[in-house]
């Protein structure tokens, strides 16, 4: 999750692609420059260990955009494809 939001951070939608599950990965991925991500907080994890296939991330991101302050809440799915943990969706919470 940490990896995935440094991502957005700088802007590598390479990376972004690579750890989205194959089922899920959108085909074209454009990040909005005018948005600029500031720090991530982690809620809570359920599974997501060493012996796991699945597991999920709540975590709101902060981010400032057109001169405002903003956050994303969202509860994100994890699972493994081909050994590496890769986001397979989430859900926005309001």
């Amino acid at each position: 999750m940490r990896s995935r939001y440094t991502a957005f951070a700088v802007g590598d939608v390479d990376y972004l692609r690579r750890s989205w599950h194959s089922r899920t990965r959108p085909r074209r991925l454009e990040l909005d420059p005018g948005q600029r991500w500031l720090f991530l907080e982690i809620v809570r994890t359920e599974r997501g260990g060493p012996f796991d296939d699945t597991g999920t991330v709540e975590f709101v991101a902060h981010y400032r955009a057109e001169g405002r302050r903003g956050s994303l809440h969202e509860v994100s799915r994890f699972a493994r494809e081909n050994g590496a943990w890769v986001y397979l969706d989430g859900v926005v919470e309001p």
